[in-house]
């Protein structure tokens, strides 16, 4: 068992999505701090509040904070934003894969014609 667990630990992986996990961690001050610092006064400047907070839809005695709400899905759009064009950056900076399509056609059709005349 111990060493079914070792195999797992080795070939699962783990050990680079747990380099992963730490840096994703890591990073998310930084791009809230983008969202927080750098893009919401921009729309602070636009819609004279810094977040949609004060936008409430009263029920009865209940109160909806819809702009709470509004707020957190900008916040996560523009997150989501960021992300996108690092990926799309790293992706166009890193060498293309060789990709290896098999054997041609060819290759194929002369593979059956060898093996039907043994």
């Amino acid at each position: 068992m111990i060493q079914e667990f070792k195999d797992f630990v080795n070939k699962g992986g783990v050990f680079e999505a747990a380099v992963g996990l730490i840096l994703a961690l890591a990073f998310t001050p930084v791009v809230q701090g983008l969202v927080d610092l750098i893009i919401m006064p921009i729309v602070a400047a636009i819609f004279g509040e810094p977040n949609f907070n004060d936008i409430v839809i009263d029920i009865g005695d209940a109160e909806i904070r819809i702009g709470e709400w509004i707020t957190i899905i900008i916040g996560f759009l523009l997150i989501a934003l960021v992300i996108f064009f690092m990926v799309r950056l790293y992706n166009k900076a890193k060498p293309p894969e060789e990709e290896d399509d098999g054997p041609s056609e060819i290759d194929l059709l002369t593979e059956i014609r060898d093996g039907l005349n043994k």
